[in-house]
């Protein structure tokens, strides 16, 4: 009867060992945010008042689990209530550039306690339909976010889009823009190689770049095509120049952002007034895949899905060639626009 007996206790030991330790790695993996793994008390302020923006971000850090049980649509308007949830309208946008990398950039910003995203491209800006249905309507697209947060979206169609400006001057003429760009030939070859996959995929045929990018008739590039238009940045934000200022945009490198994304990142941070929480714990280099991937606490990571990073189509040089020359002067002013110089060939 005694072995029973003790038998029986070890077992309930057991059990509630096991429940501690299940219980406290689901609160490591719901409560992460970027610098919970720091010292709670760093040296440097244990003896003196934490600030205000301080208090707030490590509240923040407690709360980014909930947010994502109200993101999966499993909260009640009570529980809403009780945790003082929004949806609010985006205080910054990345309006693009197509394959420049703007996924890549939304999820990197999301690693900010502070930040907020838009997990599907809205198209609200630039769709007829969309933006008929009214701004209540985009605001609820919105995630749940605190109050103190920045919900931010992207939809690079809005930079080539000709009525986006004025549109998105209506609802905030002080919003934050953020463009982030790749060489332009290149990113014309990573438009090509997506399209020319959505193809493959349905069985049909397509074009080769060199078709699609020179005019047969006067072998001269062809601006008509849509990925060489998209590329000569200048001509869009001239457009976007007339109703926001120059102060209003960052423009983001999006080669550097893939070999070393921390430093344009921590760019980012600044523009959006945002305290410095990104670091480089939360970015590891994948070598299968060949890029950074996320890190957001001990046990949750993120890598981009796997159509990124596509490889491109080998394409003639001369063709390389003749669209960087093509190019170049757009890009000379653009760097003169900005104030931002790139080592574009």
């Amino acid at each position: 009867m005694l072995f029973k007996q003790q038998a029986l206790l070890r077992q309930k030991l057991f059990v509630l060992g096991s429940l501690a330790i299940g219980s406290l790695l689901y609160l490591v993996a719901r409560v992460g945010s970027l610098d919970r793994l720091q010292p709670l008390c760093p040296i440097d302020g244990r003896f003196g008042p934490r600030s205000q923006d301080e208090i707030q971000l490590r509240a923040l850090q407690f709360k980014r689990g909930l947010l994502h049980e109200f993101r999966k649509g499993n909260a009640t308007k009570e529980q809403i209530r009780l945790h003082n949830l929004v949806q609010q309208l985006p205080k910054a946008i990345i309006i693009g550039v197509r394959k420049g990398g703007t996924r890549a950039l939304l999820e990197m910003l999301n690693l900010h306690p502070a930040v907020v995203k838009a997990s599907q491209e809205i198209h609200f800006f630039d769709n007829d339909e969309n933006y008929a249905k009214g701004i209540e309507w985009y605001r609820k697209k919105m995630p749940f976010s605190y109050p103190h947060q920045i919900t931010i979206e992207k939809s690079p169609a809005y930079f080539i889009t000709e009525e986006v400006p004025e549109r998105i001057y209506k609802m905030n003429s002080s919003i934050k823009l953020l463009i982030i760009v790749r060489e332009p030939t290149t990113r014309a070859i990573s438009d090509y190689t997506q399209v020319l996959e959505g193809k493959e995929r349905k069985n049909k045929t397509y074009y080769k770049f060199e078709k699609l990018a020179i005019d047969p008739n006067t072998c001269e590039v062809n601006t008509k095509y849509k990925a060489v238009r998209t590329s000569i940045y200048t001509k869009h934000l001239e457009r976007w120049l007339k109703y926001f200022p120059v102060e209003q945009f960052h423009i983001v490198d999006g080669d550097r952002l893939i070999t070393e994304p921390l430093p344009e990142l921590q760019l980012v941070e600044k523009f959006l007034n945002l305290p410095p929480r990104i670091s480089q714990y939360n970015l590891y280099f994948n070598a299968t895949r060949g890029f950074y991937c996320l890190r957001f606490n001990i046990v949750f990571n993120k890598c981009l899905a796997g159509s990124k990073g596509r490889i491109h189509p080998e394409v003639d040089t001369s063709v390389i060639t003749k669209l960087r020359k093509f190019f170049h002067p757009f890009n000379q002013k653009f760097y003169q626009i900005t104030g931002r110089t790139f080592n574009w060939p």
